[in-house]
């Protein structure tokens, strides 16, 4: 797969937009989910972000947060924890930071999608973690979609979006059926320098 190379979109002025003019695609993007409980954290999310900017300060505010809220380690995944136990443990993993801010825009009646894919290391300082999976989400700003990535919390190049849901029960990163064991998994970039084909 390749990709542009271009850093994820910022746009400032990127609006809120009321519910009653939301197209009818992006209202199921506002309903709390399995994993994505954003009924249970409709009172905390106005708490804190109600004197944010509406639009993309506010999508932005809810990443701080949620960057700083959380401690990642893979040694705290755990894969039936919902938004608001993220919130009340403090750790988890990416899918964890995605989920708790995908339910805190919910609930403020930012329409949030759930991204799985891959994210490689072009752009970022080394040394290179091993790739691996990885989770972002997307909110319905002015009018269009755009990538948002509390766990990393700044704009990355390479981001190769596998699937997009309400959550990670729509889009899982691997389904089984029976025991498995993984013998092996390898995710890798390579920046192709620009220059004649």
């Amino acid at each position: 797969m390749t990709d542009t190379g271009q850093f994820d979109p910022v746009v400032p002025g990127a609006g809120q937009i009321a519910v009653e003019k939301l197209p009818e695609e992006a209202i199921v993007f506002l309903l709390a989910s399995r994993f994505c409980d954003s009924d249970r954290l409709l009172d905390l999310a106005w708490t804190l972000f109600k004197d944010s900017t509406p639009g993309w300060a506010r999508v932005q505010a809810i990443c701080d947060f949620v960057n700083q809220r959380i401690n990642f380690g893979y040694e705290h995944a755990g894969v039936t924890r919902t938004a608001s136990e993220a919130y009340q443990e403090g750790q988890g993993v990416c899918r964890d930071y995605a989920h708790l801010a995908v339910a805190f825009c919910r609930a403020l009646n930012i329409p949030a999608r759930y991204c799985t894919g891959y994210l490689g290391d072009v752009g970022t300082p080394p040394p290179f973690p091993p790739g691996d999976f990885a989770a972002w989400f997307e909110a319905y700003l002015g009018g269009q979609w755009y990538t948002f990535d509390a766990r990393n919390n700044v704009p990355r190049i390479g981001r190769v979006l596998l699937a997009r849901g309400r959550d990670a029960a729509d889009v899982a990163i691997t389904t089984t059926f029976g025991p498995n064991t993984l013998s092996s998994f390898r995710v890798w970039t390579d920046e192709i320098p620009e220059g004649p084909a």
